[in-house]
């Protein structure tokens, strides 16, 4: 499915070039709006970041997500900033119907592994932000892309996927907030690789075109942002083309 993303920071809509916080591009305030006319135009789920939180887990945004989530009932993928089960279940409490763990993966593998066996694999998806190094190797960046965890994506996913595994964002961050055309190459590799895991693509799509090739590389849900926030298409045609490709 198409899943439209979110990207906040300081209570704004944004969008990053290539995880770099120093190119940042406001696009709106008004967050209610948006939802609303996404989930108007048919989206089943909303794919929510949290930059503030993703770089400092002290600073997430909690509250506001507690005010949208409360006007509004829609189906949600919350990340940024995740390190701890309470965190986890602050935002199922609030609403959220899945969170996205990135860096604690990493960091605190033990922790997580536990975090799949008490919620279930629907309940948690494992974002994956790539680097690929000039040796073709995969390498995972965490901490708001700020750090190399010197870790390949396929060992983290072959180590999750034996503790119930279902969903990985996975994001080429030379791609992401580009608008040069996803990494297919990668996304065919991996679908491939792990034909168990529902992946989600993420990061440079521009045109509808790139839609229909990810579908054809067997990515299952295709993460959008900036194309759909500067209008090179409308939700709606996007569901249509992947429905139809």
């Amino acid at each position: 499915m198409i899943i439209p993303a979110i990207d906040l920071i300081n209570g704004q809509i944004v969008r990053l070039y290539q995880g770099n916080f120093s190119e940042k591009k406001i696009y709106s305030n008004d967050i209610h709006a948006k939802i609303k006319d996404y989930y108007s135009q048919g989206a089943q789920i909303i794919h929510i970041v949290d930059l503030d939180g993703a770089k400092d887990p002290t600073i997430k945004q909690i509250k506001l997500y507690k005010s949208i989530l409360s006007k509004i009932d829609v189906y949600t993928q919350i990340g940024g900033g995740i390190r701890t089960e309470k965190d986890i279940e602050t935002l199922f409490e609030i609403g959220a119907k899945r969170v996205v763990i990135s860096s604690v993966a990493i960091s605190n593998c033990t922790e997580v592994k536990k975090w799949f066996k008490n919620y279930g694999g629907n309940a948690i998806v494992l974002a994956l932000d790539v680097l690929i190094n000039a040796n073709n190797c995969k390498e995972i960046l965490i901490n708001g892309w700020q750090e190399n965890s010197q870790l390949s994506v396929e060992n983290v996913i072959k180590k999750f996927s034996e503790y119930g595994l279902k969903y990985v964002l996975c994001t080429d961050i030379s791609k992401d907030g580009t608008l040069l055309g996803p990494n297919f190459v990668l996304y065919k590799e991996l679908t491939q690789l792990f034909p168990h895991i529902c992946f989600q693509s993420s990061g440079g799509v521009s045109s509808l075109e790139d839609i229909v090739r990810l579908k054809s590389c067997g990515i299952k849900d295709i993460i959008i942002g900036r194309s759909l926030l500067e209008n090179r298409f409308t939700l709606l045609e996007a569901i249509s083309c992947y429905q139809n490709a």
